[in-house]
């Protein structure tokens, strides 16, 4: 449901502020300024930014206008495609150079585009868990905490006790990632991520959309610029939508290119690893929006749609995103080889990897806690430090890299253990239980 009379000034200028943010990347693209390449990659992410935020826009009101099975496939399209267009980027041109001199020129060393094809794939996968998931409960037991101090809080709301349930409903999403996830383990056992590898996260992906589109449709909380074109009149709504879309897309095949190349001439200018401004400064762009809207929510106490959201965006990450990576460089590459992966990058994956079969363990009993955000974060804070620290020692960084997987995976495996039994209710919930039964449950709590 949503509001009937907007603050139509407030959200206005937001819009307007967020078409501003494109403005100087759009200038400099049809230009020879002269710009450090520092600069450049600073309007440039600016216009992703932008153009993320619009297609958020667009994805939550289109919900209004079509069904729910196709509304679900478009919005996980969506979700994935300011990350897809960078790594697209790097994947392309990583298989132009393997048809040319048919190996990636320069493997091993972290500025190849082989190795840069996985690095926003992987450092947008590591963000939205290890910032964007912990965020959301810290922040939300931090409003808690400060709202009983006031007296203002609601004694039946959840969270007091230093936990945030999730609805039974979410179990679909954390059974799909713990499958995805099976097949992520094997990545990093591989010399190349291949046809293979996509046809299987790509078939998940889809069995995914599959399943979840039969949930029962629910008209979508909306907030913001998004609630101001809600309750625009119909054919308005839908042209605004479309002229989202379109200047989103538009925006993104401008900058994403020059974004990308930005980054890596400022990397070799100043001296940082091109992989790590790849793998952390990109994704950080095209996720703002999604995570902003999410620790909007938090901040409102509404940790479920939160933490939902975020879910089901860690699993289109997981399965559309990783699964088209192969396709796009066997396309640019002219052949079926698969994209190659050396140390560096098989590492990448296994971290990736094990941070999410720990985020499984922690929401295999469909909870999150404070402490689990808390080691969530920790461990992301530590491995990002430690990847910084050693960017020009390979042999350390790749030490470094092991053993936080192995940390991962230790912490995982206590919580499985611990949760072995749930997890099996889970699976069953996520892969076989009726919606209708799911749903009836979480009204019944909602309403206690």
């Amino acid at each position: 449901m949503f509001e009937a009379n907007p603050d139509l000034t407030r959200h206005g200028r937001t819009m307007g502020a967020v078409a501003l943010l494109a403005i100087p990347g759009l200038v400099i693209r049809f230009g020879h300024y002269g710009l450090p390449h520092w600069f450049e990659a600073l309007l440039f992410g600016l216009a992703v930014v932008a153009a993320a935020f619009m297609l958020a826009w667009a994805a939550e009101v289109i919900q209004l206008d079509i069904s729910a099975g196709l509304a679900l496939a478009l919005l996980a399209l969506i979700a994935v495609l300011p990350e897809y267009a960078v790594d697209f980027v790097f994947t392309r041109k990583a298989g132009n150079q393997f048809q040319s001199n048919g190996t990636c020129s320069g493997i091993g060393d972290a500025s190849n585009n082989c190795q840069l094809a996985l690095a926003n794939m992987t450092g947008a996968n590591q963000l939205l868990v290890g910032v964007g998931w912990s965020s959301v409960v810290l922040l939300a037991a931090w409003r808690i905490k400060r709202l009983a101090r006031r007296d203002q809080l609601d004694p039946l709301h959840g969270g007091t006790s230093g936990t945030f349930a999730l609805e039974r409903s979410h179990s679909v999403e954390i059974a799909f990632l713990s499958i995805a996830c099976l097949w992520g383990l094997t990545l990093p056992l591989r010399s190349s991520l291949g046809l293979l590898d996509a046809c299987i996260l790509v078939a998940i992906f889809i069995g995914y959309v599959v399943r979840i589109a039969k949930a029962p449709a629910e008209e979508p909380h909306l907030v913001g610029p998004a609630l101001l074109i809600a309750t625009l009149p119909p054919r308005k709504r839908r042209v605004v939508v479309g002229l989202l879309f379109a200047a989103a897309a538009t925006i993104i095949m401008l900058s994403a290119e020059h974004f990308a190349e930005a980054l890596v001439a400022t990397g070799s200018e100043v001296g940082i690893s091109e992989f790590l401004l790849v793998k952390w400064l990109a994704p950080l762009a095209s996720e703002a929006p999604e995570l902003l809207v999410a620790l909007m929510f938090a901040w409102r106490l509404n940790t479920n749609s939160a933490l939902g959201a975020l879910v089901s965006s860690k699993v289109n990450q997981w399965t559309l995103l990783v699964g088209t990576l192969p396709i796009v460089f066997a396309i640019s590459s002219g052949g079926t080889h698969g994209l190659p992966l050396d140390t560096t990058q098989r590492l990448e994956l296994f971290v990736t990897s094990a941070q999410t079969v720990f985020a499984i363990a922690v929401l295999s009993s469909r909870s999150f806690s404070i402490r689990e955000a808390q080691m969530l974060l920790g461990v992301f804070l530590v491995q990002f430090g430690l990847q910084a620290a050693f960017q020009n020692n390979a042999s350390a960084d790749h030490k470094s890299r092991l053993i936080v997987g192995i940390v991962y995976l230790f912490m995982a495996g206590v919580l499985l253990i611990k949760e072995r039994a749930g997890l099996r209710h889970l699976m069953r919930d996520g892969l076989i239980t009726p919606y209708s039964e799911m749903t009836a449950e979480d009204t019944s709590i909602t309403t206690r």
